[in-house]
């Protein structure tokens, strides 16, 4: 309000508008540019690899994405059901630009997100378990309005460490939201957990409320390097 008194002021006189107007325009300044901020601890708090936006992304460059599914999954509907997302394709598709993107719409719409690569998360899980401190991470990850693990069997990982992530899913079935990205349809996941029970279990209980996103086709990201080049050029 202090930023902004003295301009608004001179506004309001500007307009002949009453004092109430201009007590109402500096309180929704107020409230607006605190609505910013939080907007922003909660980007900030997300630890997005970089800040990404649906308006950003070609879609035209990726026939095989539904774009009005995209559309619609970011007015945030699927947040408050507790659904998931698996965006599914070959690597350059732009799997992480969508997943970014529509965390940056949940985090707009008030939502807490977390982003982890799946080989972090692991590494989170098997530290806080070798430091006795596994129960408080837990807890506080499967609080997260909408946990994002990205490059799900891209990397070989420990057999342990699959089995916390697989405990942490479970905690968050049907309470908050998970989304993946993965090169691997459901029937290769046994690829990446090994043992065919808990991975039966646990695309059971992501596809139970689940919306998939195809990604395959051509590389997104080589072709995003080639038309900035000629834009460059």
């Amino acid at each position: 309000m202090l930023k902004h008194y003295h301009k608004l002021a001179a506004e309001a006189a500007q307009h002949n508008k009453t004092h109430e107007q201009y007590l109402l325009t500096l309180l929704e300044e107020e409230v607006r540019s605190r609505e910013e901020n939080t907007r922003t601890n909660r980007i900030r708090q997300a630890h997005f690899p970089t800040a990404k936006t649906l308006s950003q992304f070609d879609f035209a460059s990726l026939p095989a994405l539904n774009k009005p599914q995209v559309l619609r999954l970011a007015q945030g509907e699927y947040l408050e059901k507790a659904e998931n997302i698996v965006l599914l394709g070959n690597s350059g598709t732009g799997k992480t630009h969508i997943a970014t993107a529509l965390g940056m719409e949940a985090c707009a719409q008030g939502k807490k997100v977390l982003f982890h690569t799946a080989a972090e998360l692991v590494n989170l899980l098997t530290e806080a378990q070798s430091q006795y401190r596994l129960s408080r991470v837990e807890h506080r990850l499967s609080q997260v309005d909408l946990l994002i693990v990205d490059e799900l069997g891209y990397l070989t990982l420990a057999e342990n460490g699959l089995k916390l992530l697989f405990s942490l899913l479970s905690k968050r079935h049907e309470k908050k939201s998970t989304m993946i990205t993965t090169n691997l349809p459901f029937e290769q996941w046994g690829d990446i957990f090994g043992d065919p029970a808990m991975t039966v279990a646990l695309v059971d209980r992501l596809a139970h409320y689940c919306h998939l996103l195809e990604m395959n086709g051509d590389s997104y990201r080589f072709k995003e390097g080639l038309r900035k080049k000629e834009a460059a050029a």
